[in-house]
């Protein structure tokens, strides 16, 4: 079987390889190239996952414009731009898997965890698809607050009735894409249905407990932001806050203008959100990027906490914003993977995307199941 190395070094199956020893190779059994609907679909980060997997996605979805255009550039014509809700059910393709992550705002601590926003009622969508096409299987993605918070534990728990009202057995994790070689702590539920009644629901080994990889690891070889290769330069200035919002952590708080926090390279970098594309953007040191220095900011948080006080105007030349390129590094996108649309668009892409490698671990694991 074909292998390609992906933005991190480490082999990546190619979704152009032999299938059938892929499966070989995971089972013993020679199956058919497994098929995949994806809902919810973005700008196919989960999708890319699967695909590098050796599964073929046959139908995808989103109402993002900008979202669409990247998967056609990056995955095929095969998406659909307009909400689910639009589709006649009996007019989806059967598939092998569905797989989906509907929207997560309602559910966020990030947001305003509304019960009654209309995003959250999408994972009822999710649940009427999988009746309707009748998978072997399904993975459904979202924020780890559904899956850990009492505020949607009678949510999940009516989620799993459903579907096992409509005969799938499922299991629920949540897992953290630094586990799996991404280099962001980013931690999400995962439920996995089977209709197999008595087959086990295999969920990935963590491959990097314990040894995650640093963000510096992945971005120090990039050239100077705005440069080719590293495009998308954020411009927003990066200011002092004058009255800090402290934390123990010089990465927590609020030490400067917006909510764009400072990344400790040596580290995974926290989660990368949609937001990002102004003053929401990450800052990172280039000294600590470039160097292998201790950020400034450690220094600076450190005369806070003993009563200095806080400073003014502009930060130091050092600290910038990440990049678009940057960015999707973070979130495991291969370097080839352009994105569509104004450049806070892109931000918003890669912000509110599965990161391939963590799904591509998902997919094996699925294709185990199988």
């Amino acid at each position: 079987m074909m292998k390609v190395l992906d933005g991190f070094g480490q082999p990546s199956y190619s979704q152009h390889s032999d299938i059938d020893q892929f499966h070989n190779h995971l089972s013993g059994v020679k199956v058919s190239q497994p098929t995949v609907l994806s809902l919810f679909s973005g700008a196919g980060g989960m999708d890319l996952g699967f695909a590098q997997a050796g599964f073929k996605i046959v139908w995808a979805n989103d109402i993002d414009r900008d979202a669409c255009a990247t998967y056609r550039r990056n995955l095929g014509d095969h998406v659909y731009l307009g909400s689910v809700n639009d589709v006649w059910l009996d007019a989806l393709p059967k598939a092998d898997v569905v797989i989906g992550g509907p929207p997560c705002q309602g559910f966020s601590v990030a947001g305003k965890m509304d019960p009654e926003d209309p995003r959250s009622q999408m994972v009822w969508k999710f649940t009427a698809v999988v009746d309707s096409v009748r998978p072997r299987m399904f993975v459904l993605e979202n924020v780890k607050a559904l899956g850990t918070l009492s505020k949607w534990a009678s949510l999940l728990s009516a989620l799993r009735v459903r579907f096992d009202e409509i005969g799938y057995s499922t299991e629920v994790r949540v897992l953290n894409s630094a586990d799996f070689g991404v280099p962001q702590v980013r931690e999400r539920v995962v439920l996995v249905g089977s209709c197999d009644r008595g087959a086990i629901i295999s969920f990935p080994e963590a491959t990097h407990s314990g040894s995650w990889v640093s963000a510096a690891s992945v971005l120090r070889d990039l050239p100077e932001p705005g440069a080719p290769g590293n495009e998308g330069a954020c411009t927003a200035k990066i200011a002092l806050a004058p009255n800090p919002v402290m934390r123990r952590s010089p990465f927590a708080g609020m030490l400067f203008n917006g909510q764009g926090r400072p990344i400790d390279l040596d580290r995974p970098a926290p989660t990368i959100h949609a937001s990002s594309g102004g003053n929401k953007t990450p800052v990172l040191d280039t000294r600590q990027l470039r160097g292998g220095e201790r950020p400034w900011i450690e220094q600076y948080h450190r005369m806070l906490m003993d009563g200095g006080e806080p400073g003014r105007g502009i930060a130091p030349i050092t600290l910038r914003r990440l990049t678009v390129r940057e960015s999707a590094r973070l979130q495991s996108f291969p370097d080839h993977f352009q994105f569509e649309g104004r450049q806070s668009s892109q931000f918003r892409q890669i912000g509110n995307a599965v990161p391939p490698l963590l799904a591509r671990r998902i997919a094996e694991a699925v294709a185990h199941s199988l």
